[in-house]
């Protein structure tokens, strides 16, 4: 019979030495269906000839807790383990490394906006106070903001910017920091960010696409590509709040689900989150009659685009009645110039053991743009011109049709009738029942809310605040380069995600304040922003504490409009550090004020 392990025995540090190099490991095991053990070698850092103890990137990234179960020989120089945010011993710091002369305005601002957006507290209280682990994960959320370059140049950028991680990012590093975050991360994350919102904020949600180099990513899918590549993608959701002007909660989908298929499992993650009941808004691609019904169970708010082609939004059309410049019945905006009118809708939903759910509040907005109308029918008369001399065409020279999908998507108001055996066209008239709906709801669009307040005009400005988050994609994928999946491995796809979503609450609040102050006056964009601010250079000398230069012209107003102290000794005003001596004696009478009658 083996003998008994002592519990704590795995958590025991020894020397492991390969390659010429010592290595602080533990081993621990795994017990064998056959009931042996199998162990393996687990590296934490290096150490010395002299025994001193260099930590690694495990050591480094591995919670708190973790770290304290390790057994260290006694003997051991610990010292640059101390030197770890759970352990660093309070006073001014010196700077101990190479003299450097970095840039360091742009990522000074990025620290501020992490500070005033709360999500570098949140990140230390998901890392459990794991300081270098936060600052790393900050580094890799600047990096592709400020350059635009991929992480292969992370670790050079480093050389000539003071960035948040003082040890220099290398490929292997990102790998292991990217494949060492969980799913419980980015919950805890998630049940932070939501304790930020209040309830009944406006939350936009919506979908984009991103093309993946890996291969063996099981979400990636062939699906309708809006940027054209010829790469399989993944679908990535994103809630934003339309009120803090951040991203709040994302996930990743297959690339071919359709957006209607998502809902459910958002609303989930969302209430195991914990958040407050937001007000959802949501464009034609997620309404489904499934969706509504969701909702209406979940007394979920919301305000969802619906197709005037449905059924229900049809016959409140037809209803109507013809008319000729404008439909009686609607009230017109003056402002807006859009006609309107709302419908009190009744919806009732069997829910859980037969209870019958009566939705909450569920109109029915209907609008009428008489611009609109007229550039829609004129659209329609010139593709049914268009496309009747394109069939004439083929049906004159005798040519084969395409297959029935290319005749479906070219011809779409017109019947076709062709010969089965050479698919020679033999007759084709218009779709007049096709052409008379088209024309019918032509100039009209519609939105439905659930459990909130609003007349249509309101609802019709909630929604229209969705082209927020249309520039938060943009952002993604141009100005922070997030636009591919650049990862090969399950684990590094979930933290890279983690990552970006970092990276786009604070690229979310830079591009709030620009557009909201008058630096979107002095600067054509956040990055030309950023650009004024990086010629500010942090200066570290061996054995000195460090410094920064001064803060001058436009970028002084840069700070003021985001609300930021300059730090000390970097303002261009100056107050002296004398003091006044005070006179000896009893302090002179003072004489009461007379007001005039």
């Amino acid at each position: 019979m083996a003998r008994p392990t002592r519990e704590e025995s795995i958590y025991r540090i020894s020397i492991h030495k390969n390659g010429g190099y010592m290595y602080a490991s533990t081993h621990p095991y795994t017990v064998t269906p056959g009931g042996k053990r199998k162990y393996s070698i687990l590296h934490w850092g290096t150490v010395d000839k002299n025994l001193k103890f260099i930590p690694g990137s495990r050591y480094i990234y591995a919670s708190h807790e973790e770290r304290s179960k390790l057994i260290f020989p006694e003997g051991w120089d610990m010292s640059l383990a101390d030197k770890l945010s759970g352990k660093r011993s309070q006073g001014r710091p010196a700077y101990q490394g190479d003299d450097v002369n970095r840039f360091y305005g742009d990522v000074w601002l990025l620290e501020q906006v992490a500070l005033k957006t709360g999500i570098r507290q949140d990140l230390l209280t998901v890392f459990e106070g794991n300081a270098e682990m936060v600052n790393d994960i900050l580094t890799l959320a600047f990096f592709p903001y400020l350059t635009g370059y991929t992480y292969n140049r992370l670790a050079r950028w480093q050389r000539i910017a003071r960035t948040p991680s003082r040890e220099e990012l290398t490929p292997t590093m990102i790998t292991r920091l990217t494949q060492s975050i969980t799913e419980s991360e980015r919950m805890e994350l998630f049940r932070l960010r939501a304790g930020r919102l209040e309830k009944g904020e406006l939350c936009a949600v919506d979908s984009t696409s991103r093309s993946a180099y890996g291969d063996s990513l099981a979400d990636i899918k062939w699906g309708r590509n809006k940027d054209r590549l010829p790469l399989e993608q993944t679908l990535e959701v994103v809630v934003y709040s339309l009120e803090s002007h951040m991203p709040i909660y994302y996930r990743t989908f297959p690339g071919n689900i359709p957006d209607s298929r998502s809902v459910e499992t958002i609303l989930t993650d969302l209430n195991h989150a914990g958040f407050p009941k937001v007000i959802l808004v949501t464009d034609r691609g997620y309404e489904s009659l499934a969706n509504l019904e969701r909702y209406i169970l979940r007394k979920q708010p919301m305000i969802m685009s619906v197709k005037v082609h449905q059924r229900l939004v049809m016959e409140k059309i037809l209803e109507l009645g013809p008319f000729a410049g404008r439909p009686d019945g609607m009230k017109i905006d003056a402002e807006t110039r859009i006609y309107h009118k709302q419908y009190d809708m009744e919806y009732d939903v069997a829910g859980k053991g037969g209870a019958i759910i009566k939705a909450d509040r569920l109109k029915l907005n209907l609008y009428f743009d008489a611009v609109r109308r007229g550039e829609e029918l004129t659209s329609l008369d010139i593709a049914i011109e268009s496309q009747r001399a394109a069939l004439q065409a083929i049906k004159d020279a005798g040519e084969p049709l395409d297959d029935d999908v290319t005749i479906k998507k070219n011809y779409n108001w017109f019947n076709i009738e062709y010969k089965a055996s050479d698919r020679t066209l033999v007759a084709f008239t218009v779709n007049e029942k096709k052409v008379d709906n088209a024309r019918r709801a032509s100039g009209f669009f519609a939105n439905m809310t659930l459990g909130v307040d609003m007349d249509p005009m309101q609802a019709l400005d909630a929604y229209g605040l969705r082209d927020e988050q249309e520039k938060y994609f943009q952002q993604m994928k141009g100005q922070m380069g997030f636009d591919k999946q650049r990862c090969w491995s399950e684990e590094g796809k979930t933290g890279r995600l983690f990552v970006l979503f970092t990276a786009l609450i604070i690229s979310s609040y830079v591009r709030h304040i620009w557009k909201t102050t008058n630096l979107k006056d002095t600067f054509s964009s956040t990055h030309e922003m950023l650009d004024e601010m990086r010629s500010i250079r942090c200066i570290e000398h061996k054995g000195k504490a460090k410094f920064i230069t001064p803060f001058v012209g436009s970028q002084l107003e840069i700070c003021k409009a985001f609300g930021f102290d300059v730090p000390q000794g970097c303002a261009p005003t100056y107050m002296s550090k004398k003091k006044a001596k005070k006179k000896p004696g009893r302090p002179k009478k003072q004489h009461p004020i007379k007001l005039e009658s």
